[in-house]
């Protein structure tokens, strides 16, 4: 089969038979197990307010959190006070420094306990299992990992493989690898390897379905242990990770497509200075790829938060086609939620300010507000450039505040100060660090998102929520949520709620902060149209029913009980 056959027709993935149920008696059997990485609960965030949101709405299902950190000195703090329902949290390290011992042992030639003809034989499969994997096909990759891997199940240690001087020639011998000396593959090699052990060399507690927020580790590891216990895999991509992953490791726009073929390695790069695609660049673009491609045909649903992500997905070797081509769709659309109660009193306090902007007209003074971290990605400095456009167009009566942490990239806000002096604009900005957001909702008109990447922010739902229209750059799941026209469940149509800009097109997002400012009837207009759009798309509690009866499916649990329905009266 070629491989262009394969991409029209992925090989069905082949599934073990499910051995004896095993549980871990330090992490009891649960209902859901989310693997997140470096997230929830040790670090704040949209995936982690999500996450929490899932297991506090849920009250009825249990729940594991596999949490994966770099080493022992990562965060270890719940920041969110976890619900009883969780019922452990277990930590994953992908330090070499954390597991050196068991993965020197692990990666022993001699623990393979094969001969030579042996090893050159077990070599050439794998060679072989990459390049059905180009092809379409993971099965021949997963049957080494039964074999060799799986705790439960290996007959050999396929770590000792890598090891051996059979596999390292098979690797130096690929084209890609053709040029490299052989001292420096070896290191390379031992990186990518260490962190398959890592995540790969023991069992995982038992869950029924087990739910990963990313396509990266978290998935591999749901991959693997949905298939070691017999349950279900469930994906979730918040954005698309394997994009923005490698997008960040070579420098360039997140919003630019990754795909299958590689062709983005051979751009010219956008940066003046740098050089062309190294060789650590190029092995980890390949690696993400390629374990995306690996995972995404092992997932029995895949959900997205807004529809343009399911094309992009496709060309990143999701399957999206062959995953949509039974009875019932396997890649759907599940956006986030807000729960409009939370910002309640925010949308009250705003109606007296919708009504004094009417009034005052052109002479209001605008409250603009940027909610994130301080960071390239988010595009601080291009709205600092946008707002010194309004300013020397003439238009003065505003102020920009800034909420979110300053420290995740030092460098990064140092640039924005140093903007803001070169530019003057010191006295129209205001930076509060780490606050809570919705306790200050209702101080601002309008919400500014200049970013490069987003996936559907939930600051964005509490803004519409608190009916505050938006002015952002259109990337991820920003049209669905400001500009697509939608249709309410009672039929009538709703209009957008703000303006969307080309990424980094200062005159633009300038332009577009000038039309609200002079058109405070559009303004209006909007407001009306955040609200409406959070009430009849992105309830929280409709979007977490969804989450429970995708659960139920997967794991095969009886349907939730009346009590626990968002719509049950009592009655």
């Amino acid at each position: 089969m070629t491989e262009q056959m394969y991409r029209n027709h992925y090989a069905p993935l082949q599934l073990p038979a499910p051995g004896p149920h095993y549980s871990d008696p330090e992490y009891p059997d649960v209902d859901v197990a989310i693997i997140m990485e470096s997230t929830y609960p040790y670090l704040k965030g949209g995936v982690s307010a999500v996450v929490h949101d899932i297991v506090c709405e849920n009250p009825d299902l249990t729940y594991g959190i596999i949490h994966i950190a770099w080493d022992k000195n990562s965060p270890h703090e719940d920041l969110y006070g976890m619900p009883e329902n969780v019922k452990w949290v277990k930590v994953l390290y992908l330090s070499l420094e954390v597991n050196r011992d068991a993965f020197a042992e692990a990666c022993d030639p001699s623990a393979l306990r094969m001969n030579f003809a042996e090893r050159q034989a077990l070599t050439q499969r794998l060679m072989d299992g990459f390049s059905a994997l180009i092809a379409g096909d993971v099965n021949p990759l997963w049957k080494l990992y039964d074999e060799g891997i799986n705790p439960a199940t290996r007959s050999y240690n396929l770590f000792g493989l890598f090891g051996t001087r059979e596999f390292m020639q098979a690797i130096a011998g690929l084209g890609f690898f053709s040029e490299v000396p052989f001292g420096e593959l070896f290191w390379k090699v031992r990186d990518f390897v260490s962190i398959l052990f890592a995540i790969l060399h023991e069992r995982m507690p038992h869950a029924r379905v087990y739910h990963a927020h990313t396509t990266g580790y978290a998935a591999l590891i749901a991959a693997a242990a949905a298939r070691d216990h017999g349950t279900s895999f469930l994906l979730t991509e918040h954005n698309l990770y394997i994009r923005d992953t490698v997008n960040t490791k070579l420098e360039r726009n997140m919003a630019k497509p990754v795909t299958t073929d590689y062709a983005f390695l051979n751009e010219e790069r956008e940066h003046p200075g740098l050089g062309p695609v190294t060789l650590d660049e190029r092995a980890w673009s390949v690696w993400f790829v390629e374990m995306g491609r690996f995972c995404y045909p092992s997932a029995d649903m895949a959900t997205y938060l807004y529809p343009k992500a399911l094309e992009e997905a496709r060309g990143i070797g999701a399957p999206i086609d062959q995953m949509n081509e039974g009875e019932k769709d396997r890649a759907i659309i599940l956006p986030n939620g807000m729960l409009i109660e939370s910002v309640a009193e925010a949308y009250y306090a705003r109606q007296a300010a919708r009504a004094r902007i009417l009034a005052e007209g052109r002479g209001h003074v605008w409250r603009f507000v940027f909610i994130a971290r301080v960071v390239p990605i988010k595009g601080l400095t291009d709205l600092i450039r946008s707002l010194a456009v309004l300013r020397d167009q003439g238009l003065v009566n505003f102020h920009l505040d800034v909420l979110g942490p300053k420290d995740h990239l030092p460098e990064y806000y140092e640039l924005c100060l140093r903007t803001i002096e070169e530019l003057n604009m010191g006295e129209y900005i205001t930076f509060h660090g780490t606050v809570n957001v919705r306790a200050m909702l209702d101080r601002f008109d309008l919400l500014l998102m200049p970013s490069y990447n987003e996936g559907q922010p939930i600051v964005a739902l509490e803004a519409m929520a608190a009916s505050i229209p938006l002015v952002s750059t259109d990337v991820g799941g920003m049209s669905q949520l400001i500009d697509d026209v939608l249709v309410a469940p009672d039929g009538h149509e709703i209009g957008n709620c703000g303006i969307l800009t080309i990424p980094g097109d200062i005159h633009g997002f300038a332009a577009a902060l000038r039309t609200l400012m002079e058109e405070p009837s559009i303004y209006e207009r909007y407001c009306v149209n955040a609200y409406d759009r959070i009430v009849s798309f992105f309830q929280l509690r409709l979007v977490m029913d969804r989450y429970n009866t995708i659960y139920r499916e997967l794991g095969k649990l009886p349907p939730r009980a009346p009590e626990f329905d968002p719509e049950y009266d009592g009655e």
